[in-house]
């Protein structure tokens, strides 16, 4: 049997971009980026955990919020150049309290409307993540 490592294909900055999906419904709660080892720490852990790159530092999701991602299953797609993350999401999964980080609909004439309310109220830095 092969390794994801044999044949994961990390872009030039080492980072595969990493979507995550309700394990339960099939919503999809946000996307972020993996490197090597925010990829083996999530195998590891069966905790979603990520790459920052603003903080250029490993990021455990929910570890300061208590909106963390328990995950169900990892894949890697055709080319090995994406991950799907299926999780149980505790909380919200986006920074701004909503569920989902897709929360805006974009309209035909390219106006952005808000879908839904928060689930919780959050604080601190709005582009800080969760």
């Amino acid at each position: 049997m092969e390794s994801i490592f044999d044949v994961v294909r990390f872009d030039s900055n080492g980072l595969i971009p990493a979507v995550v999906q309700d394990a339960e419904n099939g919503e999809v709660l946000m996307v972020a980026y993996m490197n090597r080892e925010a990829l083996q720490q999530t195998l590891a852990t069966c905790l979603a955990t990520f790459w920052s790159r603003s903080r250029q530092e490993l990021w455990v999701k929910g570890k300061t919020s208590g909106h963390v991602q328990h995950v169900e299953g990892v894949f890697a797609d055709c080319d090995a150049d994406c991950i799907l993350v299926k999780v149980r999401q505790v909380g919200a999964a986006c920074h701004t309290g909503y569920r989902s980080c897709f929360y805006r609909e974009i309209g035909a004439d390219g106006a952005l409307e808000t879908r839904g309310e928060p689930t919780v109220e959050m604080t601190g830095a709005v582009n800080a993540h969760a």
